[in-house]
């Protein structure tokens, strides 16, 4: 018998939305990822965003970005990792 998939909770989806988006998640951590998008519509909407984000920020060339506002951006990505 096999045991019964446990959803992520939000907080681990978070962390775990990127490695989603580029499928590099494992079988079982993709089923409890799309077994709590399927119950969350918090998370299901912030997924959604991200992707908008990623596929956004995809496009810009980087001369698009005034140079200030790209390191303040690249600053911002830093601090979030720390």
């Amino acid at each position: 018998m096999t045991a019964p998939v446990t959803p992520l909770n939000c907080d681990e989806l978070v962390e775990l939305v990127t490695a989603y988006l580029d499928g590099a998640l494992d079988p079982d951590t993709r089923a409890r990822f799309d077994l709590h998008l399927a119950e969350c519509d918090g998370c299901e909407s912030y997924l959604q965003q991200f992707r908008g984000t990623v596929d956004t920020l995809g496009r810009l060339e980087r001369d698009d970005l005034d140079p200030g506002f790209r390191d303040r951006l690249m600053q911002a990505f830093r601090d979030f990792e720390t």
